[in-house]
């Protein structure tokens, strides 16, 4: 996989995001049009607009001109409201002018799946790439600066809707419909800095919409919703850039089905889907992977309010309904959150508030007598705030009164705004817009949340993430890598035309990488077999030796724990004779008389080519039960052995490696030494191979990790087309047309 450029910055992005002065071109006073909705739009524009029209002087106001060229400056950017015969040309008058963005409306383009619009698209990119003209779309529903007010969309009253204060959640998404959706959030009171639209991506794509605001002063959080992406690498490291930047990235991935066009011809073929890479790389990358959409703005809005991180490792949670307290602690458990008792301060202060028959404890249940005197809500919500085992305070909200409700929701916030602990209210009840509701979505300090579930989960993930160190950009190989590339020379030599390599072929690149494999033998003949078996010491394992049988057992070509000379000698020649039966069309190299690698836990090891994030490394339980189990996680490489370590820990199978009913430990260091080897050997195979598994890695006390089994299977020879990628879907093109527009 090859990157394809490096990231745009704020530098690269200004002119198109913070625009002085733009241009709408195909302006029209036409109601209902795009033109006009989007001089609409630009009404509270801090800058200058200009409208662009053949036959008009003055279009709301705003001065008109015949074409770019008559402007009295340059502007920034210029928004292209025409249809897809006609933006091309605008284009390339934008860039001959040296105009710094533009934003494309029309379709037409690669969404269509035809050659012309594929081609229309790459003459917009060409045009764009030589002008210095940095280009939203085509195929876009625009962009938001709500900072300037600049609406640079079409969308009806966008221009209105971001009229109030701004925010500092900033919202990136290749769905216009849905982004402007969360976009419309403002209408509960939450605040927003941008919202950029990703169209097609002919050139300005995702990655580069996260690299700008992670420079942009007035972004603290990043949302993205995402659909998928061609470029992995280049989004990993956006991402890693905004964290070292102090700005989580909040992530909703749709379309995870998983649809593949070949049979897998390994285990991990059918173990490692696309959306396990996108997991796997959100993971590396620390981004903050939301799975349900409509948790995205609480989410983001609970990041955004806390920016400091947790003072506390643990969660207070006080209610004056004992099962709301209840439930939330359900959650909070449910999520790893430690619940610490409360600190003797805290308990003094409730001492004097809680009734007999409330509860002192946590979660906290001071009951309904509490709310007779509402300002002792606020001090006991302050008691909680000042405990210095939590870093954050959950307050359930039941039942909604408006004499009471909006009260405690302004207590709320002025505890909020006066303490450095995370506060996050739960709206528990249905009346989903009831007094206080808007008071706390519109707050700056106070979260509110409308799931307990929802609530935990979020602070679960916001104490992860103020907890990472590591946002160091993506390294090319790892540490303790092997020197070269050992594995090439050795694949051209064993490959001989065959689509795989022989596990013999496959265990001798694998043994070029310090992994262990067991000592073998390649025999033809039941008296060679019971040779190499005296002088390897029995038992001994028997195996097929051929290119073409890549899962043996299955076909009776595996025979382990053999314990004599006639076991061995029977062996081989049943299996010869079942090979004729059951493998007929199959070539037999030989027979593997093979060392016995011992008990111990199994693991895999395996590797997916993603035509998105490259080579990925899979670890997970191994042995037959593989596929059934799919206990198996997915990591970027390369590994080195920090990763390596963490990954082991994620497993399963942890605590038996470490030991567990007072067994001694196995080599746990060994084995991440194992997975790091074999990282490089994906990276090194990389182009070459499709499918590599080492299945099952044995762990025995005696000799540590071993790879009693191992596949390779071979790229075609002849490659490099580029898989089609996802876009954007298409919106309708209600751009104008060349008789609309200049009749207009």
């Amino acid at each position: 996989m090859i990157q394809q450029r490096p990231l745009y910055g704020r530098d690269d992005l200004r002119r198109l995001i913070e625009p002085r002065s733009i241009a709408v071109v195909g302006a029209s006073p036409t109601e209902g049009s795009f033109g006009r909705r989007t001089l609409e739009n630009l009404a509270n524009f801090t800058g200058t607009v200009y409208g662009i029209h053949p036959k008009h002087s003055e279009i709301l106001g705003r001065p008109t001109f015949s074409n770019l060229a008559d402007l009295p400056e340059v502007p920034d950017c210029v928004i292209v409201c025409v249809g897809q015969h006609l933006a091309e040309p605008v284009i390339q008058e934008a860039a001959r002018l040296g105009i710094g963005g533009a934003v494309v409306y029309a379709s037409g383009y690669r969404e269509t799946g035809d050659v012309d619009g594929e081609a229309a698209q790459l003459r917009l990119l060409d045009t764009a790439r030589h002008g210095g003209l940095r280009l939203a779309g085509p195929n876009c529903i625009g962009l938001v600066n709500a900072q300037s007010k600049a609406a640079m969309n079409f969308m009806t009253d966008c221009g209105q809707m971001i009229s109030g204060d701004a925010g500092s959640i900033s919202l990136v998404s290749q769905s216009g419909a849905l982004g402007y959706s969360l976009l419309q959030g403002v209408h509960r009171g939450m605040g927003f800095s941008k919202f950029l639209a990703c169209g097609n991506s002919v050139d300005v794509d995702v990655a580069d919409y996260v690299s700008y605001l992670a420079e942009d002063p007035d972004t603290s959080v990043i949302v993205c919703l995402l659909e998928g992406i061609s470029d992995g690498r280049r989004f990993i490291e956006a991402i890693l850039k905004a964290g070292r930047a102090g700005k989580p990235v909040i992530v909703y991935k749709a379309a995870n089905g998983e649809a593949s066009s070949k049979a897998a011809l390994s285990h991990t073929g059918t173990l490692a889907g696309s959306a396990e890479a996108y997991r796997s790389a959100f993971r590396r990358a620390g981004a903050v992977l939301v799975e349900d959409f409509e948790a995205l703005l609480e989410v983001a809005t609970f990041f955004s309010r806390n920016p400091q991180g947790p003072n506390g490792a643990g969660v207070g949670i006080m209610a004056t309904s004992g099962g709301a307290g209840v439930i939330c602690a359900d959650k909070a458990e449910e999520n790893a959150l430690p619940l610490p008792a409360l600190d003797d301060a805290t308990a003094a202060v409730l001492q004097d508030i809680v009734p007999g028959f409330g509860s002192m404890a946590n979660p906290a249940d001071l009951t309904a007598e509490v709310l007779k005197d509402i300002s002792t809500f606020k001090t006991a919500v302050m008691s909680f705030c000042d405990d210095p085992s939590y870093g954050a305070v959950v307050v359930p909200l039941t039942f909604v009164h408006e004499t009471t409700t909006g009260v405690r929701a302004r207590y709320l916030a002025e505890v909020a705004s006066e303490t450095n602990t995370a506060l996050a209210a739960v709206w528990m009840n249905e009346w989903l817009e009831g007094p206080g509701s808007r008071d706390l979505d519109s707050d700056a300090s106070v979260t509110v949340f409308r799931s307990p579930s929802r609530c935990m989960w979020t602070i679960r993930r916001w104490m992860d993430w103020h907890a990472r160190t590591d946002w160091s950009p993506l390294s090319g190989s790892t540490a303790d890598a092997a020197v070269g590339n050992p594995a090439a020379g050795l694949l051209g030599a064993a490959a001989s035309g065959a689509t795989a390599l022989t596990e013999t072929a496959a265990k001798e690149i694998v043994a070029r990488y310090g992994i262990k494999v067991p000592a073998e033998q390649v025999v033809q003949t039941p008296d060679e077999a019971v040779a190499a078996a005296d002088a390897m010491g029995y038992p001994v394992v028997l195996k097929v030796v051929s290119p073409d049988i890549l899962h043996k057992s299955e076909v009776g070509g595996v025979r382990v724990g053999l314990a004599s000379a006639d076991e061995v000698r029977e062996a081989l020649t049943t299996m010869s004779a079942r090979m004729l039966s059951e493998a007929a069309h199959a070539q037999i190299v030989g027979y593997s008389v093979q060392q016995m690698a011992g008990e111990g836990p199994e693991i895999l090891l395996g590797a997916r080519f993603d035509p998105v994030f490259g080579p990925l490394v899979l670890l997970g339980s191994g042995g037959t039960w593989v596929e059934i189990l799919k206990d198996v996680k997915v990591y970027l490489t390369p590994l080195d052995r920090p990763t390596a370590l963490a990954a082991i820990r994620e497993m399963t199978l942890v605590k038996v490696l470490e030991g567990a009913r007072g067994h001694a430990p196995y080599d746990i260091d060994a084995l991440a030494d194992t997975i790091v080897a074999f990282s490089q050997l994906v990276r090194d195979l990389d182009g070459l191979a499709t499918e590599i598994e080492l299945n099952p890695v044995r762990i025995t006390r005696e000799h540590g990790p071993m790879a009693v089994d191992a596949l390779i299977v071979l790229a075609p020879r002849e490659h490099g087309s580029t898989p089609k990628t996802g876009g954007a879907a298409p919106v309708a093109n209600h751009a104008e047309g060349t008789a609309e527009w200049a009749n207009a």
